[in-house]
């Protein structure tokens, strides 16, 4: 019998769903025992969100300042073959509870020599958050074999509409010729195959060696043309982030002011610096291809893009 140790957070319920389909075909399995463990904050995080108090979360994502969280409802001396952390990107960092508990002394038990395979759902950007999560995993002395990650159904331009309306007004529903927000319900039911993936890998030991389980399923695609700006964007929270943790405390009401400053900042970099950011990739993208393919190899790692065993299990896209 093996064992799979599922660990999420979830704001929306979206990776929830996510988990779900990834673990229906775990749940059915004779040969495996899967158990879920949801991370809840000591003071939860609201959804919708209100506009500032969204905001007022990023200093402390980019700082790794953690909250408090619940007790966990599984014994930390719990011995799993596998762990399944599913997560969101807040900030381009990971989301704060899944921060909480990989800082935690019941993570380091958990997660140490275990290998781990990360789930995110997010609108586009995550390369960032993933090294982080690849550190923080480091430190626990866990080993990651598997990366999957799912993205918003929408374009870039739509996403950056659909996706805050969705977080402050919690619909998700299409508009004016817009998209639904979030990852597309085809594409949440195609996860199956990585529970297909993973239950025929335990079979055969997979977890025990150094290679990947999703490899050829599609699993994460990394969009190069976008790691530039995430890089922008990073900064440019750190720099605010340390302002405004001098400031004041998270839920300080003298963060407010800098906080709407900081907006009328965001906006000017996003249709300023990002487009002439992503124009200078396009116009030397024909002299940085080899450079290009290396970084994308490198950001999709372990499972990577590939699609040659994706009629194996029978769940295409």
């Amino acid at each position: 019998m093996k064992k799979i140790l599922v660990l999420q957070f979830s704001q929306t319920g979206q990776l929830s769903n996510i988990v779900q389909s990834i673990s229906a075909p775990l749940q059915e399995s004779t040969g495996i025992e899967l158990k879920t463990e949801t991370l809840q904050p000591l003071d939860p995080y609201p959804f919708p969100w209100p506009f500032f108090r969204f905001l007022d979360v990023f200093p402390e994502c980019v700082y790794l300042d953690a909250p408090e969280l619940q007790p966990l409802q599984i014994d930390t001396d719990y011995d799993a073959d596998l762990v399944i952390l599913a997560y969101q990107v807040w900030f381009l960092a990971p989301a704060l509870p899944i921060t909480g508990f990989l800082q935690s002394e019941q993570a380091k038990r958990l997660l140490s020599g275990k290998p781990v395979i990360t789930v995110i759902g997010c609108r586009n950007m995550w390369t960032r958050a993933q090294e982080t999560m690849k550190a923080m995993l480091d430190d626990c002395g866990a080993r990651l074999i598997d990366n999957v990650v799912l993205t918003d159904q929408g374009s870039l331009l739509a996403s950056f509409i659909t996706t805050p309306r969705w977080l402050w007004t919690g619909k998700k529903e299409p508009f004016w010729g817009f998209p639904a927000a979030g990852v597309s319900d085809q594409d949440i039911q195609a996860c199956c195959r990585f529970g297909q993936a993973i239950e025929q890998g335990l079979g055969e030991d997979a977890e025990k060696t150094e290679g990947p389980m999703l490899r050829g399923l599609q699993a994460v695609e990394a969009d190069v043309s976008q790691i530039q700006s995430e890089k922008v964007g990073y900064r440019s929270f750190l720099i605010w982030g340390k302002l405004l943790r001098r400031i004041g405390k998270q839920g300080d009401s003298k963060r407010t002011p800098v906080l709407a400053v900081y907006v009328v900042f965001l906006i000017l970099m996003i249709v300023t610096v990002v487009p002439l950011s992503m124009f200078l990739k396009a116009l030397l993208a024909p002299l940085m291809k080899q450079r290009h393919q290396q970084i994308k190899t490198y950001f999709e790692a372990p499972s990577g893009s590939g699609s040659e065993r994706m009629e194996e299990f029978g769940c295409g896209k």
